[in-house]
């Protein structure tokens, strides 16, 4: 592996931090890691009477300014056994902010210095318990909003993402060697790799690294709650479906037409993803400056959408006008037909009927938007796959390089030359290769702690 650039902390500093949530709590725990890991932890940490010195040690910890002892527990994990692959001490107290201020400012004075953002996970990539990707799905798992983030971040963390990469990047490997050997044999009568078993073998790659870049692609909401705009005419019912769908009331409810004349939005779980229902005032010819806001906030609303609810009463038609702000927008569209209680009439168009009177359609609503949520979202892009991305592209030209040359019987250097850089692409992804800087890109992000 290269590293280069000397901004690094040094890997062998003993560090420390506090790795719970801030704020009064039942119990805090802090974290240390380094060489000094024992001498440090002594300075302060007295194991109780008859204790045997195991995993998890019972004890007290003298602070300074503090006359009682503090009862704590510490759990100590010896070098190359802990996530840093280091000596990693973590002691386990009562969650007083000024007692573990006092802590941690005593641990510093043993020896200790103050953690970066990340550096017990950076240690862990450096020590070989992690590759990249994976150590990026730590700070993803910390940072999950809904069960299908937090899905998302396990399975790469697990390493649902770098193990296919992994076992491209040893496929090219064994390529990449059987190519540079044949060259030493080149003025000889001697294949060690034939052209079609070479041709076969970069496809397979294309097709892994195509794949690939699809499911990259194919994630379009990433990151914040999924935008549904309920939109239609004055009076067709939406202010009542936007309670109805929130479970409460929100939205003032009228026989007159134009009530709302503001937007109305709440965050709701819909099947474990975040979604912002939002209520816009009715289309029509804005009468006054307040309804003029009215209709310039609901077209903002409307532009921001990823799916909209449009509805029409029951009986009346789905009219795309030029005065209708649907054109042109790039949202998923569900026609809705509502008061269909009051309609005897076929609905022609392909729309869910609904009543909020009845119930009637509500269900086949909420599935509608469950289904259309799933097929536009993707738990959000994990750091390491937005940061592959354009690697994934390089290393899909290299590849296609690689299959023109053998194709059309290049010298084999020019073969081996591609397949150096579709090997270099994947080592940057899975952090065979890197910098300090991508480091300090990566690791500054996390929490103090983790």
């Amino acid at each position: 592996m290269a590293l280069e650039s000397t901004s690094a902390p040094h890997p062998e500093d003993t560090i420390v931090a506090v790795s719970s949530a801030a704020g009064p709590a039942p119990r805090a725990i802090v974290r240390i890691s380094g060489r000094r890991t024992r001498g440090v932890v002594e300075a302060l940490f007295s194991p109780g009477v008859g204790t045997e010195a195991h995993r998890l040690v019972p004890g007290n910890l003298s602070l300074s300014e503090v006359h009682s002892p503090l009862p704590a527990d510490l759990y100590f994990f010896a070098s190359p056994h802990s996530y840093t692959g280091q000596d990693l001490a973590e002691l386990h107290t009562l969650g007083s902010p000024p007692l573990v201020e006092r802590l941690v400012a005593d641990l510093l004075n043993a020896g200790a210095r103050p953690a970066r953002p990340g550096e017990f996970t950076l240690r862990a990539f450096l020590a070989g318990k992690l590759d990249l990707p994976q150590a990026e799905a730590v700070n993803a798992v910390i940072e999950s909003g809904t069960d299908a983030d937090l899905q998302e971040a396990l399975k790469q963390l697990a390493g649902g993402i770098t193990q296919p990469l992994h076992d491209l990047r040893d496929d090219l490997l064994n390529l990449l060697a059987d190519t540079e050997a044949g060259l030493d044999f080149a003025d000889e009568d001697i294949e060690l790799v034939g052209k079609s078993d070479t041709l076969l073998r970069v496809s397979s790659a294309l097709a892994r690294l195509t794949n690939l870049k699809r499911q990259f692609e194919s994630r379009t909401v990433s990151g914040r709650a999924v935008r549904i705009a309920i939109v239609g005419a004055p009076n067709a019912g939406k202010s009542s479906l936007f309670n109805s769908l929130a479970g409460g009331p929100g939205a003032l409810v009228s026989q007159e037409a134009g009530t709302t004349r503001d937007y109305l939005a709440k965050q709701l779980s819909l099947d474990g993803t975040v979604i912002e229902l939002i209520d816009t005032a009715g289309w029509s010819l804005a009468a006054d400056t307040i309804e003029e806001q009215a209709q310039r906030l609901g077209r903002e609303q409307t532009g921001k959408a990823d799916v909209i609810l449009w509805c029409v009463e029951a009986g009346q038609s789905f009219d795309l006008s030029d005065e209708i702000p649907l054109r042109g927008t790039a949202a998923t569209v569900l026609k809705v037909a509502t008061k269909s209680d009051r309609s005897s009439g076929e609905i022609r168009e392909r729309s869910i009927p609904s009543s909020v009177v009845t119930a009637g359609g509500l269900e086949a609503i909420r599935s509608a938007l469950a289904e259309t949520v799933a097929s536009l979202t993707r738990p959000p892009l994990a750091p390491s796959q937005s940061r592959c991305r354009h690697h994934v592209d390089s290393c899909i030209r290299d590849l296609q390089q690689a299959h023109r040359n053998v194709l059309f019987d290049d010298p084999p250097e020019f073969t081996a030359l591609a397949l150096r850089g579709a090997l270099s692409q994947l080592g940057e992804m899975v952090g065979a290769v890197y910098t300090n800087d991508l480091l300090d890109r990566i690791f500054s992000r996390f929490c103090i702690g983790k």
